[in-house]
């Protein structure tokens, strides 16, 4: 029998009660004793330099990083000197460091089927792998020489051990790099983007655990080296404050999109709040994972700050010493989205609002239709988020070539190329009805989102009689010219926060982009809702921001199901296409 060995997410330490204000136990349950040193983010009114680095010294203070990503200090100093530098009138805060600890679990060897089922193979026959684009993998270290990272490791830093050889001594950050980037060479296993440049920040020791001070220092690195994409599979269910919230907004601001497991702290019915940081920051991704069934793993954390889910149970990737072995966790989901963000980039897509809009209106919506708690906007589909036509076309396939009729329960499979041999057998994704009654083509017909180039699908069938028949249609794909004209809502989500209970108010958050998948910025969008299904329970108007998202807050939601309509959006240049996706939501 297969067993999964779950890795705590450490949420404790020391640093969270060293101060009265919050308690005043220490590490391991003891109180600090005045002349303890504890580390502790100091923030300043400035940049800090060497006249701030002197006020830290003064007290006693030995200082590990100076950071420019927000002004402050990471140092140890002793607990008696806590006081006296909140009297310092240049100190604005002093802050515990709290620790981290990766996420996983860990299995068996099996394949690469997540990489698979977000359909990255379909990009990859496309000619688009994600070359050049720079992606760090935050996390124990990279085993660089291991045959399927090493013509795509770039470099990167160890901040465990202060140097600049970020091996790996643990695993984990090797299984992560990975499923981002190993090589597509016929051989172990291949990556979402198995051309990007893997970088490699160490942030977490042998153990699998580390503080948030490194956390910072290898974001401050990531900005400074024009890093893309980060990869995040640690985190700590307590908050670990302000700097390193606004060390995260900074880097995304900065041009870096954040993508980090949403944690393993989830339950097998999904109720409660407990994605942990810093997946919870909106300046971040937070990722859920699905099993090869595509239901949710029963450990993914759940709740409003779930994005994206992915493939996250049983996945197959690389091994310290060049081998390859299968774990499970968010932190198996996460590096799926990076390599996914990875390809939308290099299939031209630029800025992080619009990258992060691309993957959240290209996906598999999976449970409560929108947005919801458990999948987020969707399980990523990289096919979707690399199309730079990021069309649908629809294909029918009107009739078998001997123009034969099927009876009731005849099967059909589709295979399909799309410029590349090795894009093989799409039956997976692209199944029919099961049940055929009559001519082919009938009624039935199957959609899937295509990359640009050009694309031959064939329909193959056979009845339980011995009846055959063939058809195939070839398509070719563009970039529409001209620019956007049409506007269209792709998708609602809901969300219930706050409160007593934690979820008396809720949130409806529209998604809006244009007709080359674009988010659209500052359209105002209008929503009618419908609770029980009795019309007027709600109306509003909202902006939409960068991202493409209108926000709207219902205060004290009464309890039932939900139905959204837009009634109205005027966005600037496009015309609506007047169409409100599916949607409910149930509180």
């Amino acid at each position: 029998m297969k067993r999964l060995h779950i890795v705590a997410v450490m949420a404790l330490v020391a640093g969270l009660l060293l101060f009265p204000a919050v308690g005043s136990a220490g590490v391991n349950g003891n109180t600090p004793q005045p002349g303890q040193m504890v580390k502790v983010f100091i923030a300043f009114d400035r940049q800090p330099g060497p006249n701030e680095q002197a006020i830290v010294r003064g007290y006693g203070g030995a200082i590990k990083y100076t950071y420019h990503l927000v002004p402050a200090i990471a140092a140890s100093v002793p607990q008696a000197a806590i006081d006296g530098l909140l009297r310092n009138p240049r100190v604005v805060r002093v802050e515990p460091v709290i620790e981290v600890r990766l996420v996983d679990y860990a299995g068996e060897l099996a394949n690469t089927w997540g990489v698979n089922r977000i359909d990255a193979g379909a990009v990859h026959g496309n000619g688009n792998n994600g070359a050049g684009v720079k992606v760090a993998v935050i996390d124990t270290g990279v085993d660089y020489g291991h045959p399927e990272l090493a013509a795509n490791y770039a470099g990167g830093y160890d901040f465990v051990n202060g140097d600049a050889d970020p091996r790996d001594d643990n695993g984990h950050g090797t299984h992560v790099a990975g499923t981002i980037a190993a090589q597509r060479d016929g051989v172990g296993v291949v990556g979402v983007a198995p051309g990007a440049r893997v970088y490699a920040l160490k942030v977490l020791d042998a153990g699998g655990g580390g503080s948030y001070e490194n956390v910072i220092a290898a974001l401050e690195w990531a900005v400074d080296h024009g890093i893309q994409v980060t990869n995040n599979s640690y985190g700590s269910s307590g908050d670990p404050g302000t700097l390193v919230k606004d060390a995260f907004d900074n880097a995304y601001a900065a041009g870096i999109l954040n993508v980090a497991a949403a944690g393993n702290s989830g339950n097998p019915p999904g109720k409660g709040d407990n994605v942990i940081y810093p997946a919870r920051y909106a300046s971040v991704i937070a990722v859920a994972a699905t099993s090869s069934n595509d239901s949710r793993a029963s450990f993914s954390s759940t709740g409003p700050d779930v994005e994206l889910a992915a493939p996250g149970v049983n996945i197959s990737s690389t091994k310290l010493g060049g081998d390859y072995t299968e774990m499970s966790g968010t932190s198996m989901a996460s590096p799926h989205i990076a390599g996914a963000a990875a390809l939308a980039i290099a299939s031209g897509v630029t800025g992080v609002a619009n990258v992060r809009s691309r993957l959240q209106s290209s996906v598999d919506d999976l449970g409560p239709a929108g947005r919801d708690v458990y999948y987020g906007f969707g399980l990523v589909d990289a096919a979707r988020a690399a199309s730079s036509a990021n069309g649908t076309p629809t294909v029918s396939i009107t009739s078998p070539a001997s123009g034969a009729t099927f009876s009731s329960g005849a099967s059909i499979t589709f295979n399909g190329t799309a410029n590349d041999a090795e894009d093989g057998d799409l039956t997976a994704s692209l199944l029919w009805e099961s049940n055929i009654d009559g001519v082919i083509g009938s009624g039935g017909s199957f959609s899937r989102v295509l990359g640009d180039g050009n694309h031959t699908i064939t329909a193959r069938s056979t009845d339980s009689g011995g009846k055959t028949g063939t058809a195939s249609v070839s398509i070719t794909v563009g970039t529409p010219s001209g620019g956007a004209t049409i506007a269209s809502v792709p998708s609602i989500g809901y969300a219930t926060y706050g409160g007593k209970n934690q979820n008396n108010h809720m949130q409806i958050t529209t998604a809006l982009v244009d007709n080359l998948g674009n988010p659209v910025a500052n359209a105002s969008v209008s929503i009618s809702v419908a609770l029980g299904g009795a019309p007027g329970y709600y109306s509003g108007t909202s902006t939409t921001g960068t991202n493409g998202q209108a926000i709207f807050k219902i205060a004290n939601a009464s309890s039932g199901t939900y139905i959204t309509t837009v009634t109205s959006v005027n966005a600037a240049g496009l015309t609506w296409d007047s169409v409100t996706p599916t949607n409910t939501f149930t509180k």
